[in-house]
């Protein structure tokens, strides 16, 4: 709805006084400029541009447009810029508290100071997927028409959320989470503004790590929390906001853990040692210290690929595909949800049957070709298929598995210097005993001798 005069006047003392407001809301970015990460959205020429009246676009209106992602990432920032930066009438509804009966007085209202003043309207709705069908269906006449021109904001996907007539009316604009650089510079802008802390306290180096950990991306979270520390040091009379200090506001420790130093590959390596060790709870620590500490979820679940084949394999034939799934997912979902993930597989990897079969096998074979013991592909094995293999004798009396009853043959594969070698030596863990009886019976069947 339209402010109404107790809001306005609300408005109008926090402007003059803002001190009383929370330092999140006294740093809101005045123009797009100062908006913070979503550079891709904020080039010249692009629509929340000419929303601010930058530009101009002569028949072809600024268009209505749904902007998409986490929380914390700028949405309603940049509606907030829109209002004060343009010229045009700007209501503000919330899908949380608003229904049909809201959005049509503001369509009316919309309507009318365009054909009585010639003035556009703006509606910036939040949590659109809120709307029911019905609800959203209640905006299109307004959009297509270019009676209103909406913003709408959501944390949920557009395709699942928003109605398709509606979305085909609308620029949908994805926003990105914010980067720690993006955090950091505005962490440091609210210590130093006037409409911030005004330089009253100082921010260690480990303390802004860890205040970029506690933020997660969200910059409303870092400025939050940045207020609440500073008070609490400010109180204690100090001149910095000790690390101390920040872990007792937030009631959240510091995990020591560079992701780009000693601890990074520390504590990595014990995770994968915990699991190699069939350590379920050690490895969940491990794990646990990695994403508090903000460590990349794809290196994680790399690391826990790798340790399928390194220290399972055939031993449970499933840990593989686990580990693999859980990598696919990390990257679509990321952190928060992605911890989930990656407990699923630690959990399956840790309490799986062990087996380093695989890496031995492959080491043993890399080993042997360095020193050199390779040798010639045995005639019979060669390729046959181009004119004159067989007058060098090539393919010839090969023997095809499968025309024999037991599907096996009993003929030389490996080249000479190596055809009573053996690099696979399995386990009776899990399910590999399967592939101890099948190698043992293979090999029996090919004629090789036992070693």
């Amino acid at each position: 709805m339209e402010p109404d005069l107790f809001t306005a006047a609300a408005e109008e003392r926090q402007e003059k006084d803002p001190a009383g407001s929370p330092l999140a809301v006294r740093m809101r970015p005045r123009t797009l400029d100062e908006v913070v990460g979503q550079r891709h959205l904020l080039k010249p020429g692009s629509p929340l541009r000419r929303l601010v009246g930058e530009g101009s676009g002569g028949p072809a209106g600024p268009s209505s447009v749904i902007l998409w992602g986490p929380p914390g990432t700028g949405k309603t920032t940049l509606a907030y810029v829109v209002s004060k930066a343009t010229d045009k009438r700007f209501v503000e509804l919330s899908a949380i508290t608003a229904g049909v009966k809201e959005v049509r007085a503001v369509i009316d209202g919309a309507r009318r100071a365009t054909g009585g003043f010639g003035k556009e309207t703006v509606l910036f709705l939040d949590e659109i997927h809120r709307f029911s069908k019905a609800q959203q269906d209640s905006l299109l006449p307004a959009v297509e028409n270019r009676w209103v021109t909406l913003i709408a904001a959501t944390t949920e996907n557009p395709y699942f959320s928003v109605i398709s007539p509606l979305l085909s009316r609308s620029l949908l604009l994805t926003l990105e989470p914010l980067t720690d650089d993006d955090i950091r510079g505005l962490l440091r802008r609210a210590l130093a503004d006037e409409r911030g802390l005004k330089g009253a306290v100082g921010l260690p180096e480990d303390t802004e790590e860890h205040l970029l950990r506690i933020a997660g991306g969200d910059a409303r979270r870092a400025l939050t929390a940045l207020e609440a520390a500073a008070g609490s040091a400010l109180d204690q009379g100090e001149s910095e906001i000790s690390l101390r200090t920040l872990e007792q506001t937030v009631d959240r420790a510091a995990v020591k853990y560079d992701r780009d130093g000693d601890q990074h590959y520390d504590v990595a390596s014990a995770l994968i040692k915990s699991i190699r060790g069939s350590d379920v709870d050690a490895a969940l620590h491990y794990l646990a210290r990695m994403i508090e500490a903000g460590e990349d979820p794809r290196f994680i679940a790399r690391r826990l690929m790798i340790s399928a084949s390194e220290d399972i394999g055939l031993a449970d034939p499933h840990a593989l595909p686990i580990a693999v799934a859980a990598a696919q997912a990390v990257a679509m979902i990321g952190f928060p949800e992605a911890a989930l993930t990656l407990s699923h597989a630690t959990i399956a990897l840790a309490l799986a049957p062990k087996s380093n079969s695989a890496t031995t096998a492959i080491g043993a074979a890399l080993e042997d070709v360095r020193k050199g013991l390779a040798g010639p592909v045995p005639p019979h094995l060669r390729d046959g298929h181009y004119k004159g293999a067989a007058a060098l004798g090539h393919a010839q009396g090969y023997v095809y598995p499968h025309d024999l009853p037991e599907g096996i043959a009993r003929q030389q594969y490996a080249p000479d210097a190596l055809k009573d070698r053996e690099y696979y030596t399995p386990s009776r863990h899990g399910a590999e005993a399967r592939y101890a009886d099948a190698v043992e019976w293979t090999r029996e069947h090919l004629g090789r001798k036992r070693s």
